[in-house]
């Protein structure tokens, strides 16, 4: 269900936005809410990235509070938890500098449990809280055909659903807070172990004497084929591992995963195999490829 308003055109000349973090995801997104020609101010720790993108119609801050302190909507994509924490919470956190009853959208993949920090936190400041985690890679991000995977409230979504709808192609509220951050983890849990299995079984086949490239023309267009199967068929076929989605970043949300099970006492079997499969290939210097390198990996490795 892709969630609309009808008071786009009166919030357009009125709300404030900022947008924190223009990495592979941000950096696409902040332009499709320029290209909309929205009061948006954008800040990343390097300075250069975001002279490099070339945004028109953006207000640069200098700082990450200079770009939040005026905003009704803070939209943040960044790598960690960790990241995160540093940033907006504490005395000298951006939530202390943001404007009473904001709104802040965090569209980082996070562990659930860490998303109701966020709105803990949140709430103390009186700043209102979304988690949204979107579901799409950077082609997606680029065309504006993301999903937003919304955990929060029904009403405060709708505020920020016009911007949302600048930036993707669908918005599903799946629930109370956390609930976004909970189907964004199992969403990215299932495809790293997708590309292992990818992976595993071309070079199995590759032994049994059936060619690489006929493996990865057919399988993704065979009954278990799917969009993604098909999108890294195409990178190990082309042995392009230009980061869509790093691998090192599908680690960590594989870390996160397994947190997330101890928490809830359920055991990850095949998960947390492929995360010790992702560390290995992350510490052999894979990380900032992309996560299809998981087979050339594998492929050394054999």
């Amino acid at each position: 269900m892709k969630i609309h308003t009808n008071s786009l055109i009166k919030i357009k000349g009125k709300m404030k936005i900022a947008f924190i973090g223009l990495g592979i995801m941000g950096s696409r997104m902040a332009a499709n809410l320029a290209k909309n020609k929205v009061d948006l101010s954008v800040y990343n720790r390097t300075v250069k990235k975001i002279e490099a993108l070339n945004l028109k119609n953006v207000k640069i801050a200098d700082s990450a509070l200079s770009a939040v302190k005026d905003a009704d909507i803070v939209f943040s994509m960044l790598s960690t938890p960790q990241v995160i924490e540093s940033l907006f919470f504490g005395k000298e956190g951006l939530l202390q500098g943001m404007k009473k009853n904001a709104i802040w959208a965090d569209c980082s993949t996070v562990n659930p449990s860490f998303s109701l920090r966020e709105e803990k936190e949140a709430k103390l400041n009186n700043i209102r809280f979304l988690d949204t985690p979107v579901s799409g890679s950077k082609m997606a991000a680029q065309n504006a055909e993301l999903v937003f995977i919304v955990g929060g409230d029904a009403d405060t979504l709708k505020e920020v659903a016009p911007y949302m709808d600048m930036m993707s192609n669908n918005t599903l509220r799946i629930g109370e807070t956390s609930k976004g951050a909970s189907y964004k983890m199992l969403i990215n849990m299932m495809i790293a172990q997708t590309i292992v299995i990818l992976s595993e079984a071309v070079l199995l086949g590759e032994k049994m004497g059936i060619s690489k490239k006929f493996l990865l023309d057919t399988i993704p267009n065979s009954v278990v084929g799917s969009p993604l199967l098909k999108m890294k068929a195409q990178s190990i076929k082309n042995d392009d591992y230009e980061p869509y989605f790093p691998l090192e970043l599908m680690l960590k949300d594989l870390n996160l995963a397994d947190i997330t099970a101890t928490e809830n006492e359920q055991t990850l079997y095949l998960a947390n195999q492929a995360k010790e499969l992702y560390a290995e290939a992350s510490k052999s210097g894979m990380g900032r490829m992309d996560s299809a390198a998981i087979y050339k990996y594998l492929e050394q490795k054999k």
